[in-house]
Order: structure tokens, then sequence, then C-alpha cells
């Protein structure tokens, strides 16, 4: 059966800048992969958090960006325009108005117009309404067609079903092929080991015993940390703090080192099935990765084949000591043609068409 291709109206943080903003990744993997497929999307983003002056691509080609300014009536104009789609989505962690939005965006529910909520940071959302049974967040679930994850796997599902969601899928992110490709290293980014991440309070702890825990235990090794707000963080000699790296130089971070390191979010790890873009990212680069252990990982990469797995920063670093440049790159290699098998965009957009397309027939039959 033939579907008509969808216009798509999408309330997110930014699809332009992925300056404090990590999601900027994942939505350009979907939006483009969504592109390619034929659909439309329209990305309705804030000028807010100097995203803007910190821009790191043109508008592109594959999707209209819609820059709103951070003012109430300036997002109910956008959510107006907005009327005009198949299906609006509003992802979490849009920085400003996000209850508003949220509230608002389920009155443009009709029967032929799908209203989602895309979770890109489910853990941190379901702690919060769980600890908060005033949250507005929780009389909204039910209402949305469907809520769509960033990860989680089964405790996530699980956690939203039982708050009254339709439905919750999982659209684990991907590897955008058109961005991160292995390319020549960098002398800029040489180390043993990299890391690359921007300070967060449920990152900080993890990555204190998963990164310069192992730089203090393994002396004669040089690590780099790139990301935002890292500057005033004590590290020992070894360890060499770049700022923020530029997605434009992320796919040489990470063929450069000899091994990238992985930390997930507190957060994320605790729920599992929440592998970073950047995972996705290293591999589409053919870096040898070593991350922290969270429940599900085998779903994405084999252990010791091609990732390495540590449960704490003592680990981290016998595996370092252990690891020679052969072994390292015959684990790059193999993460690679994994991901290139199973974890591109272009997968995920193509499982998310069909859910779409089925939610949309299930609901024109409810009506019939």
């Amino acid at each position: 059966m033939k579907h008509k291709k969808l216009n798509i109206a999408f309330f997110g943080s930014s699809l332009v800048s992925a300056y404090w903003n990590g999601a900027a990744t994942y939505y350009r993997g979907i939006v483009r992969a969504l592109s390619e497929r034929g659909h439309q999307v329209t990305f309705y983003e804030p000028d807010a958090y100097e995203r803007q002056q910190n821009r790191d691509m043109d508008d592109p080609d594959w999707a209209k960006v819609v820059v709103y300014e951070a003012t109430e009536e300036a997002a109910l104009k956008c959510l107006e325009q907005a009327a005009e789609a198949d299906m609006v989505v509003k992802a979490s962690g849009v920085g400003v108005f996000d209850e508003l939005l949220e509230r608002e965006v389920l009155k443009l529910q009709t029967d032929d117009r799908l209203v989602v909520f895309w979770d890109v940071d489910a853990p941190a959302t379901l702690d919060r309404v769980h600890k908060n049974p005033d949250d507005q967040f929780l009389q909204l679930i039910p209402q949305y067609d469907m809520i769509l994850t960033y990860g989680g796997g089964d405790p996530v599902v699980n956690a939203y079903e039982a708050l009254g969601a339709k439905k919750c899928v999982p659209i684990y992110n991907a590897l955008d092929t058109a961005t991160h490709f292995p390319v020549d290293p960098d002398p800029r980014f040489e180390a043993d080991l990299a890391f690359l991440g921007n300070r967060l309070p449920d990152r900080e702890a993890r990555v204190e015993e998963f990164f310069l825990k192992p730089a203090a235990l393994e002396v004669n090794k040089t690590f780099i940390i790139g990301g935002s707000g890292w500057g005033d963080k004590q590290m020992t000699d070894n360890v060499k703090y770049i700022g923020h790296v530029y997605t434009k130089d992320h796919n040489a971070f990470n063929c450069t080192p000899k091994v990238v390191l992985n930390i997930s979010r507190e957060s994320m790890a605790r729920y599992g099935f929440s592998p970073a873009t950047r995972v996705f990212e290293a591999a589409g680069a053919g870096a040898c990765i070593i991350t922290d252990y969270w429940e599900g990982i085998d779903f994405f990469f084999e252990p010791d084949k091609e990732i390495l797995v540590a449960k704490d920063g003592a680990e981290v670093a016998a595996l370092l000591a252990d690891l020679t440049i052969d072994k390292a790159k015959q684990i790059g290699e193999a993460a690679y043609k994994k991901v290139l098998s199973a974890h591109t965009y272009s997968h995920r957009a193509e499982q998310l068409e069909k859910l779409l397309y089925a939610k949309i027939e299930r609901k024109k039959g409810a009506l019939a």
C-alpha cells in the first residue's frame, strides 16, 4: 500500500547548533534520513543559550529551519504554523517554554494529525515526574498519540506505559554516515585516551571515576578531554583540556587517539539501553571504544570484539595498559562494520516510518 509522504513540524532545542545541545547530531541524523525518504520536516528552534551565535552548520537543504524569538508570543505563532503539518513533534528539553509547548501542541491533535512527544532524555523526564506528582506533564502523557524516546529499552517503555502512554517506542540514536566517517589523524588530538562531553551534574562523578581516575593511575599515558565547562576542573598533568570541540572536528577527534572513551550520564546508565550518540559516531570513524558498563550494550555491539567495557576507572586503566595498537585497530574496524550494517540513521528512519504509518492506519481504522 502506498502511503503519502509526511509533512512534519518538529519543536526541538536546535538543529543548526550543537552548542550546549548534545541532541543536535541525533536530530540531524533522524531529520536528514526522513528527508531522504521523501518526508518534509520544518524544525522550530528558539533563539536561546547563544546557540545561534555558535552555529556549526548553515540551514540544511533537507529541512526548513525556523528560528523563533525566545518569547511566548513567538512560540505560539510557530504552533499556529505547525497546524499545516501531518504530524507535530514536541521534543523534550527545548530549553524555553517547554511546559507551554507540551500543553499547547496537543491542541493541534486531530483525526488526521498525529501529535508525538519525543523524549531525548527519558531517564531525566521519568525521574522528574516520579518525584513530583504535580508535574503537569503527568496529565499530558496519556494524551499524546505516541511517545518516542532516544533510548532506554524496556525499562523506559514500561515506565511510560505505566504512566498511561498509549504507545512508547525507543528510536535509538545511530550513525549519520553523511557527517561521521574515517578521516586522517590530527596531531591536536593525539592521545592514548580521549573523552568528549559537556560538564553536566549527572555526568561529573562518572567522568571523575572513568576518566580522571585512570589518568591518575596511568601517569605515563596521555589523556585528552573535550567539551564545555571543564576549564576549572582539577586534573593530573597528563590530561589536556581542549574546550568545546566543533562537530567538524569530531571525526578527527575520534580517529586520532588510540582509544576513545564513552561515559554515560548517570541516569542513562541506570536505565540502560541508552547508547550515547558518540558511541555510534566513534564507531563510524573506526575508533576503538571503551565504554562504561550499562545494561544492553550487547544489543548494539559485541563486548571484547567490537567494543571494550569497563565497570570502573581501575578497569579502564587496566584495559589501556594491556591494549596494543593492532588490537585497538582490530576492535575499531569491527565496530565500523557493525555500525554500517545495523545502526545508521537510515535504519532508524525506516523503523520510524513503519511505526508512523501503522499508527495513522489504526487511527483511521478506529474512525471507520
